[in-house]
């Protein structure tokens, strides 16, 4: 299965007619879905396909698509706004009619707001229905580009996420090492505690501390947690090498949480340097490991 990463750029262009253009299309991470066009005027149509187009391509990821448009025979790129000139021109009549005013210069007229604005020509042709064709097709165009670059750099984390599995695996096996005698050592260190400060009385019922004993042993046994760690590697690895890419992000995160919490119950629960020094260092590999995750889609 590929291993998908949420960040990426890509580029294409292309031309129709007196047209060429650009498409820029570029993501990051994100819990879900967030996606953003930035179009020419007029192209709401074309964006509510490519919204479809990217819905269909990507499941996560904060994604962000640009289109620019440039008029290659150069037509002017700014008119004048005849009909708004001369309402003002009225206007301007009436207040010299009733002498309130004088009549203004043409540069005075053209200087203000409305009266030169810009040419959108690529507005003039957005419902042409062969431009949009050839548009969509160049936008799907840099969507795949986008896609193989996601999975070019989810390649690459492949192989680290697999590394720091490992590396857990080996502390899992190292803490398993490290409790073999864990519950009677803490049965033997708890007696001979006890033994001292019962050392002046014999009040206390033997049998009674003997079962107080075997409870706080059994309280601070870690073998179910350290299978829990294992078969949370085993789940991992099964994400990884699957045979379906969807929601592998969601998913590892979840068990990077399973990992994190059965890790502080280990270190929680132990009472030998070593093991807790083991713990802690698992907690470390693991919060990697989820910094790695947040990547993948």
């Amino acid at each position: 299965m590929t291993v998908n990463s949420m960040t990426g750029f890509a580029r294409s262009i292309g031309s129709f007619k007196t047209y060429s253009w650009q498409w820029e299309a570029k993501s990051v991470n994100g819990k879900g879905l967030e996606i953003r066009c930035r179009m020419p005027a007029g192209f709401d149509q074309l964006e509510d396909k490519i919204r479809k187009l990217l819905k269909s391509t990507f499941h996560r990821g904060s994604m962000n698509i640009q289109l620019q448009f440039e008029n290659t025979q150069g037509e002017q790129a700014y008119r004048v706004n005849t009909v708004f000139l001369d309402e003002l021109l009225t206007l301007a009549n009436q207040y010299v009619e009733e002498g309130r005013g004088q009549l203004p210069n043409m540069d005075g007229m053209l200087a203000l707001k409305g009266v030169i604005e810009q040419n959108d020509i690529a507005q003039d042709h957005a419902g042409n229905d062969e431009l949009q064709a050839v548009l969509l097709e160049s936008a799907a165009e840099v969507l795949a580009n986008l896609s193989s670059v996601r999975a070019e750099e989810g390649g690459r984390l492949s192989p680290i996420l697999n590394a720091q599995l490992d590396e857990i695996e080996i502390l899992v096996s190292r803490a398993k090492e490290q409790i073999v005698d864990g519950p009677d050592n803490s049965r033997r260190r708890l007696k001979t505690q006890m033994d001292r400060i019962l050392s002046e009385t014999k009040t206390l019922d033997e049998g009674r501390l003997e079962q107080e004993l075997a409870l706080l042993a059994t309280k601070a046994d870690i073998s179910e947690e350290l299978d829990r760690l294992s078969s949370h590697i085993a789940s991992a690895r099964e994400v990884l090498n699957g045979t379906s890419d969807h929601g592998m992000g969601r998913r590892l995160d979840f068990i990077c949480q399973e990992f994190n919490r059965e890790a502080n119950t280990l270190c929680s629960k132990s009472s030998d340097k070593a093991l807790t020094q083991t713990g802690l260092d698992m907690k470390a590999v693991i919060d990697r490991l989820r910094e790695q995750v947040q990547n993948i889609e």
